[in-house]
């Protein structure tokens, strides 16, 4: 049969459907083709980065435990294990179930570390006496508070998982661990943050003989109920060396951190520890004789003072953190004015002891009308001035506050040389 013009045309279009369909195949293909091949790069760039972080991690592994041996190990006149963990070191006293002392550093990584806590909680297999075990602390009205906070290692993921062992752990009241003792762990990474420098860290129970174990049903393991617990911080590369100490009661601590803060020396003195047998011996000294512990303030703790020791103030008179107990009554409260704002809008004035907002503790405001009872400008004359004032505290929103009307129910005390000494 002849081909008709038509068929002869439509024989055409469909070659050319076809070409046109095969370049076009052939092009996605192609395509394809490429995109795989990038995807395949990107992941053998990724898993070389993955390769490199862990390189990383293993140097920093390995720097950790050079500077914890340059340190020393803490002497002890009691027979402690040591064990070392990739990123700390610990002395594990057996008749106590947990570690004496534990050792670490917090380094500047944890400004860009972002690994979450595990909660990965298990025996230590690395203690030849064996540890605690989750028994021993369920139901018992403690918690299993971290020596060497995980939150210090949050740049690496297996450095973190080893805070989770028990032979990290110690029995801690709630109100310790979840407040003031959570507070001074943070006190601690914000000095590292802001100095970009490395911390030297030994954390540890206050031990003895007469210690009572926890009773909870289903124990397997006696652990002792520390009554205290110390923490050590020394930082070599400040000019010069510092070094501080922080001992807090196993309990509910009413004081700011800082009121925490004692010698080296003294925590040697109270658990018979050499804590860094290894440093020269002149910078041993005046590392753990040190009580000062302003240089460890940052950011917005910066220009606030520790509020005064009760048992210095003559009777009568309180603290500023004793005035939050003793609201509703007539008190004498005493510290320092560490900041005045006065308010143009409403005429009144407000001053703050020992700790300025928002961490502060006791506030004063004298109002518009009470102004003209006083002879001198307020806001200058009272600034960092040591002061004892006479009123009644009130609570605001769990802050005591006190209302003031003349310039009578406001001491200034004059600091002598006695008194700083």
């Amino acid at each position: 049969m002849k081909a008709t013009k038509f068929d002869i045309q439509l024989k055409k279009y469909i070659l050319y459907f076809a070409l046109v369909f095969l370049s076009v195949e052939s092009l996605g293909q192609n395509i394809q083709e490429k995109i795989e091949n990038k995807r395949n790069e990107l992941d053998a760039l990724i898993k070389q980065e993955e390769d490199i972080k862990l390189e990383i991690e293993s140097l920093q592994f390995l720097y950790i435990n050079e500077k914890l041996d340059y340190f020393g190990i803490p002497i002890s006149k009691d027979s402690l294990e040591v064990v070392k963990h990739n990123a700390m070191f610990l002395g594990y006293f057996e008749k106590h179930e947990q570690a004496n002392w534990v050792s670490h550093l917090i380094l500047p990584d944890i400004i860009s570390g972002n690994v979450s806590r595990s909660n990965d909680f298990r025996k230590d297999p690395f203690v030849s006496t064996g540890t605690s075990v989750k028994e021993d602390y369920w139901y018992s009205g403690y918690d299993r508070g971290h020596l060497a906070p995980s939150a210090d290692f949050k740049w690496s993921k297996q450095a973190l998982s080893e805070t989770y062992y028990y032979s990290n752990m110690s029995p801690q009241k709630p109100e310790l661990n979840r407040e003031r003792w959570a507070e001074l762990e943070s006190v601690l990474r914000d000095y590292v943050i802001e100095n970009v420098r490395e911390l030297y860290v030994i954390t540890g129970p206050v031990l003895h003989d007469s210690l009572s174990i926890m009773m909870n049903e289903g124990r397997k393991n006696d652990v002792s109920i520390p009554e205290f617990y110390y923490k050590i911080a020394v930082d070599l590369r400040a000019d010069p060396p510092l070094g501080i100490a922080f001992l807090m009661p196993n309990g509910k601590c009413a004081y700011p951190v800082m009121n925490y803060a004692t010698s080296i020396d003294k925590i040697e003195e109270i658990t018979g520890l050499d804590f860094l047998p290894n440093l020269p011996e002149d910078i041993e000294q005046m590392i753990e004789s040190n009580t000062n512990a302003e240089p460890f303030k940052t950011g917005s703790a910066e220009g606030e003072v520790e509020p005064i020791n009760p048992t210095t103030l003559p009777k009568g008179k309180i603290n500023t953190v004793q005035a939050k107990y003793n609201t509703g009554s007539k008190s004498c409260v005493c510290g320092t004015v560490v900041s005045t704002k006065y308010s143009e809008k409403s005429g009144a004035t407000f001053l703050n002891l020992d700790k300025k907002f928002p961490n502060q503790i006791f506030s004063v405001t004298i109002w518009k009308d009470s102004r003209s009872n006083f002879s001198y400008k307020i806001e200058d004359e009272l600034y960092n001035k040591k002061v004892c004032i006479t009123g009644i505290p009130q609570l605001k929103d769990g802050i005591a506050t006190m209302n003031v009307t003349n310039e009578d129910q406001i001491e200034i005390i004059e600091e002598t040389e006695d008194e700083d000494n």
